[in-house]
């Protein structure tokens, strides 16, 4: 079992900034394939970014390509989204997730094994 702890979400004007992170103690983080979702009211889940294990490579959405920086630090367990430029169609509740697979789609939800409990962001216009 996985558990994963995120922290960084709130509320935030229109091009500002914000710093999600998910912690995944107890484990060997650098073995898991890390990603975040999102999910707005009555939207479907979707995909943000996703980092592979063992520095495998880093990939994001096209809707937040250019805005968001995901990087993981596996000294500390710990994964960080960096989102700047917030526009408020960016308003949701984000997810991290954790994949222990050999192969998984970073895009499919399906696919990950893990998730956090959630943490909501909210950008004000």
């Amino acid at each position: 079992q996985v558990y994963l702890v995120e922290s960084g979400g709130g509320l935030v004007q229109a091009g500002g900034s914000l710093r999600l992170s998910c912690a995944a103690p107890g484990r060997t983080f650098s073995s898991l394939g890390m990603g975040w979702f999102r999910q707005a009211p009555g939207k479907e889940r979707e995909f943000v970014a996703a980092t592979r294990r063992n520095g495998g490579g880093t990939y994001s959405a096209d809707s937040v390509k250019g805005r968001v920086t995901i990087s993981r630090d596996n000294a500390k367990n710990t994964m960080y989204l960096q989102m700047n430029s917030l526009k408020p169609e960016d308003t949701a509740v984000y997810y991290c997730v954790a994949s222990a697979r050999t192969f998984y789609r970073i895009t499919h939800y399906g696919d990950y094994d893990y998730w956090g409990q959630g943490t909501q962001v909210t950008v004000s216009s």
